[in-house]
């Protein structure tokens, strides 16, 4: 960011400052003040190099903020003294990415890695791929947006769509300019995609500190790193030693909000280049530019061997496509980007007791298996409960109550048992009887053919039940805040919930008498309940926890109905028709809407005041000459990237297919179009025009 020149420059300056010694005026020392403090943030925080001494450096930014404070009206809002917001952050407001904040697919192996290179390949029609391999850093996730040079807002991930506003608190971070020279790089707004965590000597000195002064010390960075970042006081958000690495560019326009990725922009590791220049804190160091998948392989088992004395928690890394128009036209599912791929280390174990097996049924009915150890230290985790899945995971593993077992934690994440340590056998141990019964209401259990798992078939099973209700008021479903597991068992105990309308039926007055429950929180409950009523229709259909039923899918339907009940007059067949609908999601929603007494509690719903119509606004496409019609894009286009035209597409009305097939109308072809045209060309059906056509076709 800096050249030897400016270093040179900057510590002339600073040095002047301190001692008084220039005839700046206030204006001009305010401006140079602020220049020498970001300089030596930039120094510290990204660089991880002090060339000042704290005392200094203290004075200089006290004689800054006094300027401010005798002079208000020359106070920028990017002056370092302003990171520190002043009083509390009551609400998190939700915001919407600009772009979604999508998962990563995992690979454990070199195999996994080779397999996806195969398909890569496949998908884009080309033999040669670069790849860029970069830590994968186990913090909390968040989304930057600058505009005009400016930190716009910060924001969690959240679920991936929106997260939370938490511009106060990353204002705190150092490693987060509060003001960077994007208009120099021709980019007017940018959202910007990084990692908050502590370093592991820092966290390692906070716990120090905190037990010697008699405080409760943190489990594991992450989650510390996590609570910060929502904490209602961004000045102790300051005190946590939080940094902000940065790593991906999600959207970047100029000011006639062109888009410069894959353009002006051509490579990921541009992106970082670019971010570094502008005084971001970027792994530039640590990524490799791969120019194959076995040069990927190699630095992953390089990575491997040395993870352990990286300076911040890493649990893998991340291997991405380096070529942003490769990217583009790779594309993403709904869950994650098909150009990035998360290598995940081999997972750190341990050995522990297997003590006793608990049966704990879900709310679709599988019967799960859950293996109780004695407690074990994992990545910083207390390990004492895994699931071990169903009972053909018992018989492979051949688990016993009493065996010594090695737990690992896949993924630095999830904890499973891996084996059984045979030769600590005292022939003491107990075989597992998996049950017959449900264990909690002992109707028989059902093994339905092709599945694994042992299911309880009664609708009125109370396992069920309770977990039916803690689905329905959870984060993705109806979000009801203040209502979460711990108090739908607290008031399943007390005989307060037994049928989801129950949730609607509270009794609150006796509650705010019940020990834990305070008269200020349980009206914050009350309201988030009668809030929830209003929540949209597609919320609604996935909290009510049909199989096979995810946000994604309820969605599919609630686009297709005007009310819920529409779906009582549907057959298996009408289902199975929809774009991404199959057989067995199909019959699992059918027999869903065809119970009587799942009908009776839904209109019990809607006569609670729950909103059961359709409210979003639906698009007219009468008289487009795309609507429901099919579309497929193929090779460089001129103009457009492919995920633009696939948007434009579907905003008049039509359908993006990922291949060829006779369901296909329209394949648009480019430069370079591969193996998709030649498929195309053997379907007659298939109408095969270019980019210019296909504008032409948006505007009938």
């Amino acid at each position: 960011m800096y050249s030897k020149e400016q270093t040179a420059q900057l510590l002339q300056l600073t040095q002047n400052l301190k001692t008084g010694n220039h005839k700046y005026s206030v204006q001009d020392e305010i401006l140079k003040l602020a220049e020498v403090i970001n300089f030596h943030d930039w120094k510290y925080y990204v660089q991880s190099d002090s060339v000042i001494a704290d005392i200094d450096y203290d004075t200089l930014f006290k004689k800054l903020k006094d300027l401010e404070e005798q002079n208000p009206l020359l106070r920028s809002d990017s002056s370092p003294t302003q990171r520190v917001a002043k009083g509390l952050t009551k609400d998190f407001p939700s915001v919407a990415h600009i772009v979604p904040m999508l998962s990563l697919a995992n690979s454990y192996n070199a195999d996994d890695l080779r397999d996806w290179d195969t398909s890569l390949k496949k998908l884009l029609e080309t033999e040669e791929i670069s790849y860029t391999v970069e830590p994968k850093f186990d913090g909390t996730g968040i989304s930057l947006v600058y505009e005009s040079n400016s930190l716009l807002r910060g924001v969690t991930r959240g679920n991936g769509a929106v997260g939370e506003e938490i511009t106060n608190n990353a204002k705190t971070l150092k490693s987060i300019p509060l003001y960077a020279d994007f208009n120099s790089k021709n980019i007017h707004r940018v959202e910007i995609r990084g990692e908050i965590l502590i370093r592991k000597d820092v966290f390692e000195q906070m716990n120090a500190s905190r037990e010697a002064e008699g405080e409760r010390t943190f489990a594991n960075a992450r989650n510390t790193a996590s609570g910060a970042m929502r904490m209602q006081d961004a000045s102790e958000v300051a005190k946590r030693g939080l940094e902000a690495f940065v790593y991906h560019v999600g959207y970047a326009v100029d000011t006639n909000d062109r888009t410069l990725l894959g353009k002006q922009i051509e490579n990921h590791a541009d992106i970082l280049s670019l971010l570094y220049d502008l005084g971001f804190k970027v792994p530039k160091q640590e990524v490799n530019v791969c120019k194959d998948i076995e040069a990927v392989i190699k630095t992953c088992a390089d990575w491997d061997a040395k993870r352990d004395s990286y300076p911040y928690e890493i649990d893998g890394l991340v291997v991405k496509v380096n070529n942003l128009n490769l990217q583009d036209q790779a594309g993403a599912t709904s869950h994650h980007p098909r150009w990035a791929m998360a290598y995940k280390f081999k997972a750190k174990e341990s050995t522990s007791r297997l003590l006793d097996i608990e049966f704990q049924v879900g709310r679709t009915g599988a019967v799960t298996p859950v293996a109780k150890l004695e407690p074990v230290q994992l990545a910083g985790v207390t390990v004492s409960s895994v699931s071990v899945h169903n009972e053909d995971y018992i018989i492979e593993k051949d688990l016993r109550i009493g065996d010594m077992v090695v737990v690992e934690r896949s993924g630095d994440v999830i904890p499973q048992i891996v084996k059984v340590v045979e030769a600590a056998r005292t022939g003491a141990e107990q075989p597992i009887i998996y049950p017959k019964t449900c264990p909690s209401c002992e109707s028989n259990l059902e093994r339905p053919e092709g599945e694994a798992v042992w299911r309880c078939m009664n609708v009125s099973c109370p396992a069920q039940n309770l977990e039916g209700l803690i689905h329905f008021v959870s984060k993705h479903a109806m979000d009801i805040d203040g209502l979460g597991k711990k108090q739908i068992e607290r008031f399943w105990e007390e005989g307060f919930l037994k049928t989801i309308p129950d949730i609607y039926c509270l009794p609150y007055e006796q509650i705010k008498t019940m020990e834990g429950f305070g008269k200020r929180s349980v009206e914050k409950m009350q309201i988030a309940i009668e809030q929830s009523k209003t929540q949209t229709l597609n919320r609604l259909l996935y909290a009510l926890g049909i199989r096979f039923v995810g946000r994604g899918t309820s969605k599919i339907f609630v686009g297709e109905i005007e009310h819920l009940l529409d779906l009582c007059n549907w057959t298996e067949e009408q289902f199975s028709e929809l774009h991404d609908i199959g057989p067995v999601v199909a019959r699992s929603v059918s027999e869903y809407f065809n119970n009587d007494i799942n009908i009776s509690m839904i209109e019990e719903l809607e006569a609670l005041g729950l909103n059961l119509i359709n409210t979003e606004e639906k698009v007219s496409f009468e008289g487009s000459a795309i609507s429901g019609k099919t579309f497929l894009f193929t090779g460089t286009l001129p103009t457009l990237s492919r995920t633009e035209a696939a948007q434009m597409a579907e905003a008049k009305g039509g359908k993006v297919l990922s291949s060829v097939s006779k369901k296909l109308d329209y394949l648009i072809v480019g430069e370079k179009a591969g193996s998709k045209l030649s498929k195309a060309q053997k379907i007659e059906s298939i109408q095969i025009i270019d980019e210019a056509a296909f504008l032409v076709l948006l505007e009938q």
